[in-house]
Order: structure tokens, then sequence, then C-alpha cells
């Protein structure tokens, strides 16, 4: 237990210290490497707590996906970081007035205001029973039997997402060669293979 709390609250400080430097940090790429960083250890917390499908998935979808395409499109677009840095301070009271906000809701969640949360005493009650379901076993029966619908809905959505982002972003320019696959498998043979005489002890001129 001691290791195990030792190891919460290093993970829990390595998370806070990268998020803050998230915001603090000048550099936009420090900041992205720095929130990767956070993802780790926020995962680790995940595992801490037994939940290892949800630990795998904030590495795999955040950290290998979100956070990598954060990093490239920062690195490849010309950011001006002091003009970015300009309303910092004109919008600080407000992003600390939600932060407040969404502490207390967290903080109502838990039951620390109010004098006990009805979620958390539903899962002490139901303690035995989920602990002899996994993690993953779990959130799949849920997933594909009560949310099945939402799931497949969330799947179009994204598909279409996908779809569109790939014809804005296609353009056809003048002048630009462009690989054409149909001509190429059903082009005859005289134009795709060119057969050469070679004369013995010669070669092709």
């Amino acid at each position: 237990m001691l290791l195990q709390a030792l190891a919460f609250y290093l993970f829990a400080f390595v998370t806070i210290a990268a998020g803050a430097m998230v915001v603090a940090s000048r550099n936009p790429v420090y900041s992205v490497l720095f929130l990767i960083l956070a993802f780790f250890n926020a995962a680790a917390l995940f595992l801490l707590i037994g939940a290892e499908f949800v630990a795998m998935i904030l590495v795999i979808v955040y950290v290998g996906a979100v956070a990598v395409l954060f990093l490239f499109v920062v690195m490849m677009l010309d950011i001006k970081v002091a003009e970015l840095r300009e309303g910092f301070l004109k919008y600080a009271p407000i992003g600390s007035l939600i932060g407040i906000v969404l502490l207390a809701e967290i903080l109502l969640a838990l039951g620390v205001f109010g004098g006990g949360s009805p979620t958390i005493a539903t899962l002490n009650q139901a303690g035995a029973h989920v602990g002899s379901v996994e993690n993953t076993r779990a959130i799949g029966r849920v997933l594909y039997t009560q949310y099945f619908f939402l799931f497949q809905s969330a799947g179009v959505v994204l598909l279409v997402a996908m779809i569109g982002a790939i014809v804005l972003t296609l353009r056809r320019r003048p002048g630009v060669r462009r690989q054409r696959v149909a001509e190429q498998l059903y082009r005859p043979k005289d134009q795709a293979i060119a057969v050469v005489k070679v004369p013995t002890r010669g070669g092709v001129s």
C-alpha cells in the first residue's frame, strides 16, 4: 500500500506539473510535449485504480494520434508565439473562473460537498459484483449491448468527417501529373513491355 501511495503521489504531481507547463510554456512544441507527458502519467494513474482499458486507450488514442497530430501541425504551421501571448492576460480571469467551476463540479460529484456521492455509494454496494468482472469485459458488455446503436452512430459520424476532410483537402491543380491506376492496369501489352533484341556481345544503343 505504501508503494502504491507513493506511485500515486508521484504520477499525480507530474501530471499537474506537466499540465501547468502546457499553459505556461512559451514554445508551442514544448507545450505539446508536456501534454504527452501529462497523458502518460494520467494513464499510469488509471492503471493504479485497475482501469487498464482506459489507460491503454489514453496512450493509444491521445498520445499516439491526437498529441502527435498536434505536434506535427504546430511544427508545420508558422505560429507567431508573441501574438498568442497577447490575449493571455485578457482571458485569464475567465479561464480561472471556468476552472474553479469545473473543480467545484468534480468535488460535488465526489461527495466532498453535500455529504456523499450517490454514484460512489452505488459503486460501493456493487463492489463485489463489479470486481468479479474484468474492466475490458465490463466495458464491452455495456458498449455493445446498451449503447450499441450510439456506438455505431459515432463510427458513422467519424467516417463522414474523415471523408469530408479528404474531399476538402483534395485539389486538382493544372499541369500536375496524377497516377491513373485504371489506365495502367488495362493498357495493352505493347505499351507496357518493350522487347529489344540485343546481338551477342553487343550493347543496347
